[in-house]
């Protein structure tokens, strides 16, 4: 197998434009320059802000969902186009770490819903990222994800810039703080603003609609869903 496939990531950054300290001169490549904040300004203003919200949760409509969707509410109200992904029933395969996508936009593997998912979360202004707790962390799903999101974004620097992150967590006893470390560690990384609240975006609960019944939990995801959409207005 050829050494082409098995580059590091260092070697695909060089690839691509190089890691330099002319940094400026990393380069998009093959990103479609509209869809990569800051690039088309004037069209960026044009459009209707979104805000997408990924649950990780391996059940539908359960308690994620439900925290979610109090967050998407409050954006709602204040304008900006909406839209909830649940993951559930899904499938989402671990990285290759092949860096194939390096100046390509996205994932070259397109036998899961990964390249889908994906493109809209460039397409996104805010990205809110939402599991309940498996093992102390997110879902493998959701990590999936946001192992390969992270590779893509690294070989085409700056797709996620400037975009609002925000994370949600449900747990029935422990764990959330590090589900909630694992998303804002990816927000992070890639150069976003993340929202917070008046406390962690944290709710409790194992059977379906137990979460909404965590009052502090759905007072601070309605604050987690304002805040987000005052950062967004700033962005503007």
């Amino acid at each position: 197998m050829s050494r082409e496939k098995h580059m590091t990531r260092r070697e695909a950054l060089r690839k691509m434009g190089g890691a330099t300290a002319g940094g400026m001169g990393l380069v998009i490549a093959a990103a479609n320059a509209a869809d990569v904040p800051g690039l088309s300004n004037s069209a960026h203003k044009e459009r209707k802000m979104k805000a997408l919200a990924i649950n990780g949760s391996s059940r539908k409509d359960g308690n994620t969902a439900d925290m979610l969707n109090v967050v998407l509410a409050e954006l709602g109200k204040e304008g900006y186009e909406t839209e909830h992904v649940q993951l559930a029933g899904s499938t989402v395969n671990a990285c290759k770490a092949c860096f194939g996508c390096a100046g390509r936009g996205n994932c070259v593997f397109g036998n899961d819903i990964f390249q889908e998912l994906y493109d809209k979360m460039v397409k996104a202004d805010a990205i809110i990222l939402g599991s309940s707790t498996y093992s102390a962390d997110v879902s493998s799903t959701l990590k999936a994800v946001i192992e390969r999101a992270s590779v893509v974004s690294d070989t085409n620097p700056g797709m996620f810039r400037h975009k609002v992150g925000g994370a949600v967590a449900v747990a029935r006893r422990a764990g959330a703080m590090n589900a909630i470390d694992t998303i804002n560690h990816f927000f992070l990384n890639k150069e976003m603003f993340v929202a917070g609240s008046t406390y962690w975006n944290i709710a409790y609960g194992r059977l379906p609609g137990e979460a909404m019944k965590d009052e502090e939990a759905v007072a601070n995801m309605k604050n987690l869903g304002q805040n987000i959409a005052w950062l967004l207005g700033r962005l503007k």
